[in-house]
């Protein structure tokens, strides 16, 4: 396989395999609404056959409460990213909308003074929360009532993308956000039947899975899972990492769905140092389906071609893509990179955000 080779993902057909990987960005607005500058933003990385993931978008006003990300449970935000999917697809190209409740790593100054939900009382640790600056709060435990609402949730703004225009939905899995909370062992203490052993903890990800599948068609349902933790506290598996996803895909597997989305193992999460231990390499083998592997892919243009050669992979690239818009030509004809400016990641404003230039040939 070669990174422009076409491969059909769900009810879409790409034409490379380069993905633009889902990455918060700071610049909705107040009321979570996408501002023109989101829309500058996807439309400029837009590319013919192309896919591009968004940053992770709120259910509900009360799956996280972090400011300034997108939302896709109000009328305004769905009008907004109308205008988002319209610039992409007149560029030729797809978008997925990766849809999101933080869980435990939310926080109650941004839920009515509520504590977050999670699937136990267990705070993350060896972390502070980015948003208030101080340590996780300890989360109240989801009731079974909570859980078919948020499930409901993901449904309805999954409903809500594709009437925006989106080509379909990423469910947020990974990172230490819910779903991957109720994966893990250490952050899932419960001793119902969400809890406990592999098919327990895996359930609520199904039932989700599931509920959206219902709602928008398996064609166009992605997940992104990161089973090796997350940068939102100590969300791990402890030995059983590969047992938990591997029961995970194979219940997957006769799904149907679009494809699933894998952040590739780390040492350290937030520095991507090398995890030389671990392997995607067992969840390949079990996948019937298009796999987007994501972490790594950044200052080594040739890194990128080499995995998608190697393993067949879609490649998700996250601070290239954001210092280059027009990250796939410049990969096709070997032209050099921007370098990105980690300092204007999460800020406000065009810096750092629309004002990368495109390649000049002298």
């Amino acid at each position: 396989m070669t990174l422009f080779e076409p491969i059909k993902v769900g009810a879409v057909q790409l034409q490379h395999r380069v993905v633009l990987a889902p990455m918060t960005r700071l610049r909705n607005d107040e009321n979570n609404v996408p501002t023109e500058l989101v829309v500058e933003y996807y439309r400029q990385r837009a590319n013919p056959g192309g896919l591009l993931i968004t940053e992770g978008g709120k259910i509900s006003d009360k799956a996280g409460g972090f400011p300034h990300v997108p939302g896709f449970y109000t009328e305004q935000q769905i009008e907004a990213w109308r205008k988002v999917t319209q610039a992409v697809h007149e560029k030729g190209g797809y978008i997925f909308a990766q849809i999101w409740h933080g869980g435990r790593a939310g926080s109650s100054l941004y839920l009515d003074n509520k504590p977050p939900l999670a699937p136990s009382p267990i705070a993350a640790v060896d972390r502070i929360n980015a948003f208030t600056g101080k340590p996780y709060e300890v989360p109240r435990e989801t009731t079974k009532d909570d859980i078919q609402d948020i499930i409901q949730q993901y449904a309805t703004a999954a409903k809500d993308a594709i009437k925006a225009g989106f080509d379909g939905v990423e469910l947020h899995g990974a990172n230490g956000f819910l779903i991957h909370q109720f994966l893990s062992s250490s952050a899932n203490q419960r001793t119902d039947e969400y809890g406990g052993s592999i098919p327990n903890r895996a359930r609520f990800a199904l039932q989700v899975v599931d509920a959206v599948i219902e709602a928008v068609g398996a064609e166009r349902t992605g997940i992104r899972l990161s089973p090796w933790g997350g940068e939102e506290g100590d969300v791990t598996d402890g030995d059983t990492t590969y047992e938990t996803y591997s029961y995970l895909l194979k219940q997957l597997n006769p799904k149907g769905i679009a494809y699933v989305h894998f952040v590739e193992p780390r040492d350290d999460f937030i520095r991507e140092t090398v995890d030389l231990v671990n392997s995607l390499d067992p969840f390949r083998d079990i996948w019937q389906g298009p796999f987007i592997s994501a972490g790594g892919y950044t200052t080594h243009p040739e890194s990128i071609a080499a995995r998608a050669k190697e393993t067949g992979d879609l490649v998700a690239v996250g601070r290239a893509y954001i210092a280059n818009p027009d990250l796939v030509d410049r990969l096709k004809n070997d032209w050099p990179l921007n370098k990105y400016k980690r300092d204007t990641f999460y800020a406000q404003g065009a810096e750092g955000y629309t004002d990368y230039p495109f390649y000049a040939k002298a």
